[in-house]
């Protein structure tokens, strides 16, 4: 079955880094176009990363353009996503999400927290 393990997640500083990774099995993910998204408790899950099966085509909400970045290992079944200049906004659960017809699919999440 589909299996999504998301990893890196933490405390930061305002204007920190961070670094998440998702290891994915028991689907194509070299084929399957793959998301990140957050969510924090009362509010919707926002998308906040996209990426194509081939890493051709990014795509970002203006909330995270130019602050995050997302790309993928076909070869090892990882997605990640670097996050640089983290503000308290930014504090969510953060999840791997993998788009495998017909459905999307979602790992446990790891938590940030942007905090001083």
């Amino acid at each position: 079955q589909v299996r999504l393990i998301e990893s890196g997640g933490g405390l930061v500083q305002p204007g920190g880094s961070l670094n998440l990774s998702c290891l994915a099995s028991g689907f194509d993910f070299g084929g399957s176009t793959m998301r990140w998204y957050r969510q924090t408790p009362g509010k919707e899950r926002e998308m906040v990363a996209y990426i194509l099966t081939d890493s051709r085509i990014t795509s970002y909400p203006d909330s995270t353009k130019g602050r995050f970045t997302i790309t993928r290992d076909n070869a090892k079944n990882t997605l990640y996503l670097q996050m640089t200049n983290l503000n308290f906004e930014d504090t969510a659960m953060y999840y791997c999400c993998a788009y495998v017809y017909p459905s999307l699919f979602y790992g446990q999440g790891t938590q940030v927290t942007v905090s001083l």
